[in-house]
């Protein structure tokens, strides 16, 4: 359901997307861009590099992302040795958001540890780059069975805006090569 309305308030902004369940996919544990034996990795790879916006949306566990957001950090972690003809890891020039849901306490360790991680495999993130809602400790209140969205989600509006905002800016004027820097091939 997070994902549905951040991919809402994404569409106020002119973005266009699905979400894509990876519980619904047989996504193979490990490092690779492929790990074959019907390894679905390689389609949502394919999703990804072609979008200019990742949002990553994870259910707190015991204080932690879930082992399934976790498997698409690994996944992810590949990326840091694809680049393209300038060096520049292929998934510079996306935009990556956040959103975390849960009925504890870790939000903002959790998004911590998903910025992070999206930060090291190319991402851009922009202030305000997470939405989350964390119900009562030990109660049973879950987000999805909630009458209204809670006013504390409202930073999902923020999140929307901002990364549409940077997804246009770098389509327009891409990441530099990764070897330019200040008195190498000009100055910046």
């Amino acid at each position: 359901m997070p994902a549905e309305q951040t991919m809402a308030a994404l569409a106020d902004h002119g973005v266009t997307g699905k979400p894509i369940r990876i519980a619904d996919h047989d996504v193979k544990t490990g490092i690779s861009t492929d790990l074959g034996d019907s390894d679905a990795w390689p389609g949502i790879r394919d999703t990804i590099l072609v979008a200019d916006i990742l949002v990553l949306s994870t259910p707190i566990r015991l204080g932690h992302l879930s082992s399934i957001a976790q498997k698409v950090m690994e996944r992810l972690n590949t990326e840091i040795s694809e680049t393209d003809d300038e060096g520049r890891m292929l998934t510079y020039g996306k935009v990556a958001a956040v959103c975390v849901v849960g009925n504890e306490d870790g939000a903002h360790k959790v998004s911590a540890d998903l910025y992070q991680g999206l930060n090291d495999a190319g991402f851009s993130l922009v202030p305000n780059a997470v939405t989350y809602w964390v119900g009562q400790a030990m109660q049973h209140t879950d987000y999805q069975g909630l009458d209204k969205t809670p006013e504390e989600t409202a930073t999902t509006k923020t999140l929307a805006a901002n990364t549409a905002h940077l997804a246009r800016r770098l389509k327009a004027n891409p990441d530099p090569p990764a070897w330019a820097h200040p008195g190498s091939s000009g100055e910046l």
